[in-house]
């Protein structure tokens, strides 16, 4: 089914006018196949009566009627030489098929003249319909010798032959082509175009706006534009593809309450129905209720997609906009299902077509990623990467997660299209296609951005015993168990941060050295909790009796501040270390190199110092214990000051392999 009977289906108010030239460019194109087939037949016959005669090459009349190369041009080459007499009549084996030929391409070349009323024409054509149509569908071979005559003869004495009508109908079109005197109005055919010549900017604009993104079709074909105009409406067709139930209409009118936009569109899937109208409302549609449709003519019976949208911009330079807007918008549409189809392998349906609209909000669409590959430009780019990084029939988004998986696969699809534009070859877009992903992998969440959560749980954690200490809190047992409670509750998110890790390593144990960074901050958080636990002890101890006791001494208070911010300090240039190291690699400047090794070397001496604090928090322990006796608030301040200083060696341990990592990225290109 063609285009046009769509337009008919879905706007038949629209359809007649806005399909004419469209039908008698068709027309035309059949004259000339039809002329093809009666030659063929008039050779069929000749080199039958004279065999010994050599059969005429029709080659050059086969591609002026457009049939070199399609499926029909051997059988209809080889015609002429199979023919046979039998008596007075002619035996050809592919007459049906011939006959079928005959009858699609007159009923095509009679389309545009429905209405045509001279001599008889409709009439004529009907007859020889209903001749042909029986022979088409039938097993015979032979032709008599007066259907041959019929057929071909140009003597109107002689009666009515299949001859004289498609001489009759050609000059029929070249009436009606003069009749519309179709003209090209910034690309699109045009006809009948309001007088006053309102209606050309308004075309115009609609061209701009297909114009704009036209090139990121590609080589698909589509984006065809007629518009005339019927009474007192502007009535715009774009052929957006192939597909015969894919059809836009567009009718503009300028009323009392001023201009406005009603678009008809019609689409085979439901989820490109959906897309298209959240295109649409960027320029402010306002959608009906889509209903499915049905018509024998179209998609082979089966139901589409139909709807209407409505624009009311406030005057005409708003109608400009919106009719701009809407042909920029259109390109997104072509192969928009298949493109979808093709991005299921690594992300799911949501996610696809998410994919596809940023895709298109960066106007750069599908098409071009299609011709350079599509899936198979990602799974190229996937496999690259080395052992290890992807499991055989793993998605993208199960390696990436989903956001960065949408983002990649964009990022993909807009290199592409840059690629098109440059008129890069595929190779090219391919190495391009896998040092992106390289890129994204090596910057995913899984390596570095989970390193970092934890980190800045174990910062929050240092941040809050500090605060702590310096507020006297041994003192206030209703704030030690709070601070307790929310350690643990950091604890635990971190210890999720670890899982979350391992279970990444069973699946791809090339992150091996996360783990090992992971266990080492989780030792930290462990320290660090169980340092807050303690310091809740010591709470609860002097908070115990009619008369609480005091506290510690200033000597004990002092030692374990100064340790704590001590840890605190080291936390604080690990959080920095890290932050430099996510960004290093071999392209890295070298003052970044220098922050990153100041960091790590500030964190070493912070373990250091921890040492000698310790110590001297344990003698100022040990002082308090001779001059008060309590051995309850020795020992517990002796493992909270221990607690603090094995938070200070897992962070010297996590800083180790944080710098052997870190010159990994840097060395290996």
């Amino acid at each position: 089914m063609e285009k046009q009977a769509a337009v008919d289906a879905v706007a038949p108010a629209a359809g007649q006018r806005l399909l004419q030239p469209a039908r008698l460019q068709a027309a035309l194109r059949a004259n000339d196949r039809l002329k093809l087939s009666l030659s063929l037949l008039q050779a069929a016959w000749t080199h039958a009566r004279q065999p010994q005669q050599a059969v005429p090459d029709l080659a050059r009349e086969l591609a002026a009627a457009g049939l070199s190369g399609t499926p029909d041009a051997g059988w209809l080459l080889e015609l002429p030489g199979n023919g046979e007499m039998t008596g007075d009549d002619l035996h050809l084996p592919d007459w049906p098929r011939l006959a079928a030929r005959l009858r699609d391409d007159l009923a095509t070349m009679a389309r545009p003249l429905q209405d045509e009323r001279e001599a008889d024409l409709g009439g004529r054509v009907a007859a020889w319909l209903d001749r042909l149509t029986p022979i088409a569908n039938g097993p015979g071979q032979t032709l008599p010798a007066a259907l041959l005559d019929a057929l071909g003869h140009a003597r109107r004495e002689h009666g009515d032959s299949l001859h004289l009508v498609v001489m009759d109908l050609h000059k029929a079109l070249n009436r009606l082509a003069a009749q519309l005197a179709t003209t090209e109005v910034a690309g699109a055919h045009a006809w009948g175009l309001a007088e006053d010549g309102s209606d050309t900017p308004r075309l115009e604009a609609f061209q701009r706006g297909l114009e704009r993104t036209r090139a990121l079709k590609g080589q698909h074909p589509g984006l065809d534009t007629a518009a005339t105009r019927d009474g007192s409406r502007l009535l715009i067709q774009n052929d957006i593809g192939t597909n015969d139930a894919h059809v836009l209409v567009i009718q503009v009118e300028t009323g009392a309450e001023g201009p406005a936009v009603t678009l008809t569109y019609s689409d085979l899937h439901r989820q490109r129905f959906a897309f298209f109208q959240d295109l649409l409302r960027e320029v402010g549609a306002e959608w009906g209720e889509a209903r499915s449709a049905q018509d024998a003519a179209l998609n082979r019976g089966e139901s589409y997609w139909l709807g209407n949208a409505r624009f009311t911009p406030e005057d005409e330079a708003g109608l400009l906009r919106t009719l701009e807007g809407i042909g920029e918008r259109i390109v997104f549409l072509i192969d928009w299902n298949r493109a979808r189809k093709r991005l299921l392998p690594f992300v799911d349906k949501a996610v696809a077509v998410q994919v596809l609209g940023q895709a298109a909000a960066r106007r750069a669409g599908h098409r071009a990623w299609l011709e350079h590959g599509g899936e198979q430009l990602v799974w190229a780019a996937m496999g690259a990467q080395g052992a290890g990084a992807f499991r055989l029939g793993e998605r993208l988004d199960e390696v990436l997660g989903a956001d960065a998986a949408r983002d990649c696969l964009c990022d993909l699809l807009t290199l592409c299209s840059q690629a098109m534009r440059a008129g890069q070859p595929t190779a090219l877009v391919a190495d391009e296609a896998r040092a992106m992903l390289a890129r994204q992998l090596r910057g995913r969440r899984g390596e570095f951005d989970l390193l970092q959560e934890h980190v800045g749980l174990c910062h929050a954690l240092a941040q809050a015993l500090a605060d702590a200490l310096r507020a006297d809190t041994e003192r206030d047992p209703d704030a030690a168990r709070a601070l307790a409670a929310r350690a643990k509750t950091w604890e635990r998110q971190a210890d999720h941060l670890l899982m979350n890790a391992r279970a990444l390593v069973q699946r791809q144990p090339r992150w091996q050295p996360l783990l090992a960074l992971l266990q080492h901050a989780d030792d930290v958080a462990d320290a660090l909790e169980e340092a807050a636990f303690v310091l809740g002890l010591v709470a609860e101890h002097f908070g115990q009796g009619r008369k609480p006791r005091g506290g510690w001494s200033p000597a004990v208070r002092t030692a374990l501040q100064d340790l704590a911010d001590t840890v605190l300090a080291a936390a604080q240039d690990q959080v920095r270390a890290l932050a430099v190291a996510a960004t290093l690699d071999e392209t890295s400047r070298r003052a970044d190199h220098d922050d990153f090794l100041s960091a790590s070397w500030r964190v070493l001496r912070a373990e250091r110092r921890c040492d000698e604090l310790l110590r001297g928090c344990r003698r100022a322990l040990a002082a308090e214990w001779r001059e008060r006796g309590d051995a309850v608030a020795y020992t517990l301040g002796n493992e909270l000051a221990a607690a603090l200083e094995a938070s200070s060696d897992a962070l010297l341990a996590l800083g180790h392999g944080l710098r052997e990592r870190a010159f990994q990225r840097i060395d290996t290109p």
